[in-house]
């Protein structure tokens, strides 16, 4: 399981990701170009001390990420989805990828998903933050795919 950030603009919902995907031991591919500089100190501030345990992969442009993908699935947190993430079947090798905040990823990217997934809300509400949904997500996704047994083996312990 992985967590892709398509061209993120805010800075500190890129590092709550970071952090998010730490704690869960997800990976995490940053394509870009971002909407902040993203270099080692700042990378380092929005992450906190969670950094250094975050696998993040930064990929120069969609279509160099596309190049370099590993197998699974791309599964595309949107609002434009046609699928409610409550009844979709995750696999342990999905990607889930985030859009941009201020215009999530053109119609190309949608295209390439494999799949669309959105968050129901309540009627009139418009979409939740980036990294809501994407915990949302996730934790659903390990939850279906036994990803956090090996947190609850050490809990255990």
């Amino acid at each position: 399981m992985r967590i892709a950030l398509y061209e993120p603009d805010i800075p500190q919902n890129a590092g709550a990701v970071f952090r998010l995907a730490a704690c869960l031991g997800v990976g995490v591919d940053v394509i870009e170009p971002c909407g902040f500089v993203l270099d080692d100190r700042r990378l380092r501030r929005v992450s906190m001390d969670y950094g250094p345990r975050a696998e993040v992969t930064r990929h120069a442009s969609w279509r160099r990420y596309s190049e370099d993908r590993k197998t699974g699935r791309l599964v595309l947190l949107t609002t434009g989805g046609d699928t409610a993430y409550t009844a979709f079947e995750f696999e342990p090798t999905d990607t889930l990828l985030l859009g941009r905040e201020s215009a999530g990823v053109p119609e190309s990217v949608h295209a390439a998903a494999d799949a669309r997934l959105i968050v129901p809300m309540t009627a009139g509400a418009r979409s939740l933050n980036v990294v809501t949904a994407a915990a949302m997500v996730l934790g659903e996704a390990l939850r279906q795919t036994g990803g956090f047994a090996m947190a609850e083996e050490q809990a255990a312990q």
